[in-house]
């Protein structure tokens, strides 16, 4: 098995060097490489799935995301940390099914569950034909998904993105969030345009652990805020988008009865 430290920073990384100076190195490496995410990084590299990590895409209080290279190519490597407080502020409807593969008590095994539950969601969205990143595997809190993005970087966050055609956007939406309804038979619930990439003209839709079954009790309330959060941003882009349309596009009508959204 390779050294994890040189896996997840190899010496010889010119890139990651050119980026980082050895503190913010040091620091990411504390924040988020413990000695048991390290442990994980290199049983994926070991079992093929990348080869190193090269630098970081986001960073954010619940993980961080890092670009790692495969052969020729680029991966994404999310990293959640082993940490209470990412669950403090989570709603109750996204802890059902994890209360249901560890103890609320055990923070280690529901940060598990959580990227494993992403995992298994991806590739139900991927088989629908929704534009997600395509998951290759996990282990443990690390999960490897697809690289949304080319040689010059990550795709932006749809908010940071310069949107051309918001027409083609709102079809685009339409499309993605309608397969994952229809097809996929999930609701999302915590979409809009922070966790939504914008890669060569085309939405991407991110962040999915959290996503509901649509006969959820909760999941037309759920459905009905993801809309009109988009909404409110095609309207910013001087799209004419009525909500109640947008969700009737989207199938609104496959969707479980409305209550009260808590948490």
């Amino acid at each position: 098995m390779p050294n994890p430290e040189e896996v997840v920073f190899p010496s010889r990384r010119e890139r990651f060097e050119d980026r980082r100076k050895e503190g913010q190195h040091r620091k990411l490496l504390d924040e988020f490489f413990d000695h048991a995410t390290l442990l994980a990084v290199s049983r994926l590299v070991s079992r093929g799935l990348f080869d190193a990590v090269d630098y970081p895409i986001s960073t954010g209080k619940e993980g961080g995301v890092f670009r790692a290279t495969k052969g020729e190519e680029f991966r994404a490597v999310k990293i959640y940390r082993i940490s209470n407080t990412s669950f403090r502020h989570l709603p109750p409807y996204t802890m059902e099914a994890l209360r249901r593969e560890a103890s609320a008590r055990n923070f280690g095994g529901l940060i598990y569950a959580w990227t494993r539950r992403e995992h298994t969601l991806l590739g139900r969205l991927k088989a629908a034909g929704v534009a997600v990143p395509e998951p290759y595997g996990h282990y443990r809190n690390v999960l490897v998904m697809e690289f949304i993005g080319n040689a010059d970087g990550a795709a932006p966050r749809l908010r940071d993105a310069h949107v051309e055609d918001p027409g083609r956007l709102y079809e685009d939406l339409v499309a993605a969030i309608g397969a994952m309804v229809r097809k996929a038979k999930l609701v999302h619930g915590d979409l809009s345009p922070y966790n939504t990439l914008f890669f060569e003209g085309r939405p991407i839709l991110i962040d999915v652990a959290q996503a509901v079954e649509v006969d959820h009790p909760q999941a037309r309330e759920l459905l009905t805020r993801d809309i009109h959060n988009y909404a409110k941003f095609l309207a910013r882009l001087g799209a004419d988008v009525d909500a109640a349309e947008f969700l009737r596009a989207v199938g609104i009508e496959s969707v479980g009865p409305p209550t009260e959204v808590t948490g």
